[in-house]
């Protein structure tokens, strides 16, 4: 039975640790994952959906803040694992960890070399991509540039945002890891190299990313949005406050951008540098998420036609 420690942190990586303890051809002799956070508005302490798996399997789990120069890589080394399966772990991976095994594959979520970095699935919607994937590759030094194993893709919906491409994306992992892993070690798959000359990134978000300018087009707001919900969420400002939207769709109209060019109990409609859309879920500066029929019901009602956002 093959020996691995696995290494991932979200949801999409507890995918994918599930999927190896299922097969059962693969003995998870460690799993390493992020630090435990502080998150939500109430700065709850909350474990990686990868603990939570792990421990849930009795799995011995690690979590150094840094890999690199820790006890933590003294004592997986001396595992004497046969390899290292990564899935959005969040760390580079020292070199001599990775000397240390017969092999170290990643479970990337895009089709490289498009995307390298951490927020592929973010950029793929962003960018108003048609589909996205994953491509299993191997690990070396440089990010996300090792030779590729394996490759599948999805079309991308309309109705997608990032967190139903990373469900989805999770799934097309898992599946792709199980099915390429037993050919490779078998040796019946020849990695390919990639295409340098092809390479895009796709870094984390910056705040500054997340602030929406009303004078881009509608679809390109529509896209930033979705490509921001559930995290990290594109906002505006609101009379000086930071006003976050979650959801929103296209519709005709034409104004300033950033003005409110039409408005009911049900429906507020701001006008983009091209087009115009209507928004259907927003969270206002210290309240809730809400839909949108909720806050021009309470704290909207003031808003008037003409009125602008952004400022």
């Amino acid at each position: 039975m093959t020996k691995l420690i696995f290494m991932g942190t979200p949801d999409f990586s507890a995918t994918v640790l599930k999927g190896l303890l299922e097969d059962g051809d693969y003995d998870i002799v460690a799993v390493v994952t992020q630090p435990d956070r502080a998150v939500g508005r109430k700065k709850e302490i909350r474990q990686t959906p990868v603990k939570e798996l792990a421990l849930a399997a009795n799995l011995p789990v690690y979590q150094p803040e840094k890999l690199s120069g820790s006890q933590e890589l003294q004592e997986l080394m001396a595992l004497a694992a046969d390899g290292i399966v990564t899935a959005a772990f969040g760390q580079f991976l020292p070199e001599k960890l990775l000397q240390s095994v017969d092999f170290a594959l990643n479970v990337h979520a895009s089709l490289l070399p498009k995307y390298r970095g951490g927020a592929p699935i973010h950029y793929a919607l962003i960018n108003g991509d048609q589909e996205a994937g994953v491509t299993i590759m191997e690990m070396v030094k440089q990010m996300d540039a090792g030779d590729m194993v394996a490759k599948a893709s999805i079309a991308i919906e309309e109705s997608d945002n990032v967190g139903t491409l990373f469900e989805k994306l999770a799934l097309v992992g898992r599946d792709l890891l199980l099915e390429s892993l037993p050919k490779y070690l078998a040796g019946e798959i020849v990695p390919q190299a990639q295409d340098e000359s092809q390479a895009t990134f796709s870094p984390n978000i910056t705040p500054e990313e997340e602030r929406i300018d009303w004078e881009k087009s509608a679809r390109e707001i529509f896209n930033q949005v979705r490509g921001m919900n559930p995290w990290p969420v594109a906002h505006t400002f609101l009379e000086g406050q930071r006003f976050k939207i979650y959801q929103l769709r296209e519709v005709p109209g034409q104004g300033e951008p950033g003005q409110i060019i039409a408005k009911t109990k049900k429906e507020l409609i701001l006008a983009a540098g091209q087009g115009a859309v209507s928004l259907e879920q927003v969270q206002p500066a210290g309240k809730p998420r809400m839909a949108i029929g909720d806050f021009l019901n309470g704290m909207g009602r003031q808003l008037q036609i003409g009125d602008f956002f952004g400022k």
